[in-house]
């Protein structure tokens, strides 16, 4: 794994939009530092990243990119109570045709 997508994961799920000004520029520093495609191992790594809410639109650019490597990130459809963005994940998947309903 890239040293950029080790320090992203290491810095933990993204914040909610209550964080600071300051905190969510640096993770979207961080995000753009990431080189694209992501590879497999790098996707499923930064899928564990997604907060408890878009944080301001930055979980969608983390969605995005796990989406540059190679795809589904997610081939068992995720429980109930799984994060919001990871069902976002496995509905795009599905949506385009990369899974099947299980």
């Amino acid at each position: 794994m890239r040293a950029e997508v080790r320090a992203f994961v290491a810095d933990g799920p993204l914040p909610d939009v209550g964080a600071s000004g300051e905190e969510i520029d640096r993770r979207v520093e961080q995000l753009d530092a990431i080189p694209r495609p992501v590879t497999t191992q790098e996707a499923t790594a930064l899928a564990d990243c997604f907060g408890p809410d878009d944080c301001h639109g930055v979980a969608w650019t983390l969605l995005h990119l796990i989406e540059t490597g190679p795809n589904p990130v997610l081939t068992v459809k995720p429980e109930p109570d799984a994060n919001e963005w990871r069902d976002r994940l496995w509905t795009r998947a599905l949506n385009a045709g990369l899974v099947e309903e299980n």
